[in-house]
């Protein structure tokens, strides 16, 4: 019989997409009064590789990641995406854009071996957490670099995620 040891704590990830940046600069404020400082934000990359959002969020959508100080224990999970899920209606309500999601949030964490992501959509791949949450390991670390799946969405593939991701890995890694 295996011994059962406590897990490693986590780098929280929260990518969030809209195309307005005020939504982008919102997420981030809203995240740190829950979260903590951001350590780490990438670039804000042009999100080009499917038109699924565009009848919800409008078109020219944009996504930018933000990984915070603060690490997780990843059993947490479930709880933050029904907290940012709350913080998209809460910014529907505040801003006057004509979407009806002008924010898009889907935390998720990384470990040195993997990026997993949040959501409320059941598919073979995600395992059920609770209270209608469920996860995938969307990025496995291997051979020294991030390598996707057949479910990874086409954007994280790109390697300038990747490169960002890298950072997020390295960041943890001097927690450690």
């Amino acid at each position: 019989m295996g011994q059962i040891t406590d897990t490693s704590p986590a780098l929280l990830l929260l990518p969030a997409f809209s195309r307005h940046d005020a939504a982008l600069d919102w997420a981030k404020r809203r995240a740190e009064e829950t979260c903590g400082p951001v350590v780490l934000e990438s670039p804000v990359f042009e999100f080009t590789e499917t038109d699924y959002y565009r009848k919800s969020m409008g078109g020219e959508i944009k996504k930018q990641f933000f990984a915070f100080e603060r690490l997780i224990d990843p059993e947490r999970l479930a709880e933050i995406k029904r907290t940012t899920n709350d913080w998209e209606i809460e910014y529907a309500e505040l801003a006057s854009h004509a979407e009806p999601r002008p924010l898009n949030l889907d935390p998720g964490y990384i470990t040195l071996a993997k990026l997993v992501l949040a959501s409320t959509k059941d598919h073979a791949h995600r395992i059920y957490l609770s209270g209608g949450i469920y996860a995938e390991v969307t990025l496995s670390y291997r051979a020294r670099r991030w390598q996707h799946h057949p479910w990874t969405f086409p954007d994280y593939r790109r390697a300038d995620y990747h490169e960002f991701f890298e950072q997020c890995r390295e960041y943890l890694r001097g927690c450690r």
